[in-house]
């Protein structure tokens, strides 16, 4: 398959990209590459937010982060398929985060 960006792949296409990826992992990960296991579990990552709605991510909101527990985000702002804001208790900075590791947290009250 030639070279397509996420951005203009089907919701069928990313999904065949999303297999591909995750056997590609799951190839490195049995021969020790380390890096290219992270660069592919990266990739999936982005698939993955391609597939979700930006719409159902709010300004404001604090979400947990996957892969992360304990580990909160608050979005300032959405651009495209990245949230962007800080973690709360972090160092303040604001960074992007894809937004398929968003994860909606249960009604529990988080401190900011």
């Amino acid at each position: 398959m030639s070279e397509k960006r996420y951005s203009t792949m089907s919701t069928y296409e990313l999904q065949q990209e999303l297999g591909h990826l995750h056997e590609k992992a799951r190839k490195a990960e049995q021969m020790g590459m380390v890096n290219e296991f992270a660069v592919l579990e990266r990739k999936a990552i982005l698939a993955k937010a391609y597939m979700l709605d930006p719409k159902d991510f709010i300004k404001g909101e604090i979400y947990g982060i996957q892969g992360d527990p304990g580990t909160y985000f608050k979005v300032d702002y959405l651009n495209g398929v990245f949230a962007w804001g800080y973690r709360l208790g972090g160092n303040g900075k604001q960074e992007a985060m894809p937004i398929s590791v968003l994860e909606k947290l249960k009604e529990a009250k988080v401190e900011e």
